[in-house]
């Protein structure tokens, strides 16, 4: 599909135009058709083919035509006409955060800045400071921003490498000749942002499945094609695959090799050589003789150890709990029987409640948690109380017609400045899972997340830390304080699963699981879409050494409301 590449450059078509001071109305008229194509599930390459592109919302003639010639040519000349002599470094100045189109107008038309050296150097200067809106507490922000921006360079998130590369294993695996495939790297580890990616082939002949691997629809660009290797960059983040076909029999050690990580593999050397053996990509060896590497378990056997999970490989004490045969049995997807943390049309999602449990259904799971705002956060059309109690009322009525099924009552609960939550006690108690989060008021949210805590209605703290892979930092919030309250009260503490958050994240999940302290994954879903996201925070999950009674969403949905009534009559007790 299309969609995205499509509104990626309406969206820059937007950036562009806004810090050239166009017409604002215009300028908003293309951000519309890049948020309305950005969510479309149809194919816009199918809808163009029934003559229905004007029935989109924001699509008129001339929008229409662009996108028939973007999927006629490849080329929109709309995009090259705005871009043409605009300086390319400032529309790269837009993926800093904190960094917006006005910004980066003014640094350009004021000072002369064209790109972000140009930027730094500015700042370093102190020019920037001083200028319209440009105060110590912004440009603090906007050096936040690039050194955010640097952390990520050449990295991709998880959530949007991993489907991508999922994709590419289903298409490979029909190729003929492929006897085993898998992704290597990073990505098998569920490492929160990904770098290049590596998938293994075991197979006889090579130049067939480089063949078929270099052709795969999704192909953007082929960097490389040999008997063995291939390169290509795919999708519209132009990331590169690397695929590599080696023999059958060496398939487990060049997967072990593969996966990683560095300070993993390097334990896994020195093991090896204190058993007077030699472990590589090709296999373990004794000598000239080969002694294992078919399989990763053949791999880890030769050198006394348990087979590792991938998510595990990172020298933090699993190579030791390998050896003593005692590592973790971890939470898998399977074990999971609902979602946490979902929110419907009737807050800031795009689907009604019944839309969004058929998808959790389909998802596998048993239940999930409604999760709309509460009135505060008005920017997501959080529910008044009135509205609310009309929305159980609404779950009740559901519930009745479900088969297998079970819409939990919920809400995410502002935990406002005071500490104080932003719906009623008598309200919170009629629900059956309540998260409580910070939304604004980053300073120091420490005292106010411990009184959230203490409520014996909040389950559970939502994002605990409040980060956004590369765009925010965590707030400064105490989290020795906070998993100690969450142990002392039995709260938990949310993995949002959703692909920008994935917080808490992997070393505040072993620490949580040895204060014993439940945590709770949940997608933050606010399209059927992103359900799916479940796979992303069992991976965060796995990697914290987390187990099945570790996670309650393993819960069924009696033991669940049974877990629920438990806590709040300790607390009120």
């Amino acid at each position: 599909m299309k969609n995205k590449e499509i509104a990626a450059l309406f969206e820059r078509i937007a950036d562009v135009l806004e810090i050239k001071g166009e017409n604002i109305f215009r300028v908003n008229s293309y951000r519309k058709v890049a948020r309305v194509l950005d969510e479309m599930t149809e194919d816009v390459a199918e809808v163009a083919k029934a003559g229905r592109l004007e029935s989109i919302a924001g699509v008129g003639k001339g929008t229409a035509e662009k996108i028939v010639e973007y999927l006629d040519t490849g080329r929109m000349s709309k995009y090259e006409e705005v871009m043409k002599g605009f300086p390319p470094g400032l529309a790269d100045m837009l993926d800093i955060p904190g960094m917006g189109p006005k910004t980066v107008a003014l640094v350009w038309q004021k000072l002369g800045v064209v790109d972000l050296a140009g930027l730094e150097k500015a700042i370093a200067d102190g020019k920037a400071l001083g200028l319209p809106g440009m105060g110590e507490k912004k440009v603090a922000n906007i050096q936040k921003g690039i050194a955010l921006l640097r952390s990520r360079a050449g990295r991709l998130l998880l959530g949007v490498a991993f489907p991508l590369v999922q994709e590419i294993l289903g298409r490979m695996r029909q190729a003929p000749g492929v006897r085993q495939i898998e992704a290597a790297g990073s990505l098998r580890r569920m490492k929160e942002t990904i770098g290049d990616i590596d998938i293994l082939v075991a197979a006889a002949e090579g130049k067939r499945i480089i063949e078929a691997f270099t052709k795969l629809p999704n192909v953007v660009e082929v960097l490389a094609a040999g008997d063995t290797k291939g390169s290509v960059r795919v999708g519209e983040n132009k990331l590169q695959v690397d695929l590599r076909v080696v023999a059958e029999d060496e398939f487990g050690a060049a997967l072990q090799y593969f996966t990683g990580s560095k300070a993993h593999n390097i334990r896994l050397r020195d093991l090896a050589k204190g058993k007077g053996l030699k472990v590589n990509e090709y296999g373990v060896f004794k000598g000239e003789r080969k002694v294992a590497g078919r399989t990763e378990e053949s791999v880890y056997e030769a050198l006394g150890m348990l087979w590792t999970p991938p998510e595990l490989r990172e020298d933090r004490g699993e190579v030791e709990a390998a050896q003593a045969k005692k590592l973790p049995k971890l939470v898998t997807r399977d074990d999971i029987l609902g979602d946490l943390h979902a929110h419907s049309e009737w807050s800031d999602g795009n689907a009604p409640i019944a839309a969004m449990a058929e998808a959790a259904r389909k998802q596998g799971h048993q239940y999930m948690v409604l999760s709309d705002h509460s009135p505060s956060l008005k920017i997501a059309n959080g529910l008044s109380v009135k509205r609310l109690l009309a929305q159980v009322s609404e779950v009740d009525k559901l519930n009745e017609k479900l088969k297998g099924f079970t819409i939990l009552k919920g809400s995410e609960v502002d935990i406002k400045a005071d500490g104080s939550l932003d719906l009623p006690d008598e309200v919170l108690a009629k629900l059956d899972f309540v998260t409580a989060s910070v939304h604004v008021g980053f300073k120091d949210p420490t005292d106010r997340i411990l009184a959230a805590i203490r409520n014996p209605y909040v389950s559970c703290i939502g994002h605990p830390t409040g980060r956004l892979i590369g765009q925010r930092d965590p707030y400064p919030v105490d989290m020795d304080k906070v998993m100690a309250a969450c142990a002392e009260t039995g709260t938990a503490l949310e993995i949002n699963a959703y692909q920008d958050r994935l917080d808490l994240n992997d070393v505040y999940c072993r620490r949580a699981k040895e204060l014993g302290v439940k945590v709770a994954i949940g997608t933050d879903s606010h399209k059927t879409e992103h359900l799916w996201m479940m796979t992303l925070g069992v991976g965060v999950a796995r990697r914290g050494w987390l187990g099945p009674a570790d996670v309650l969403n393993t819960l069924s949905v009696k033991q669940l409301r049974e877990w629920r009534a438990a806590k709040r009559a300790k607390r009120m007790g």
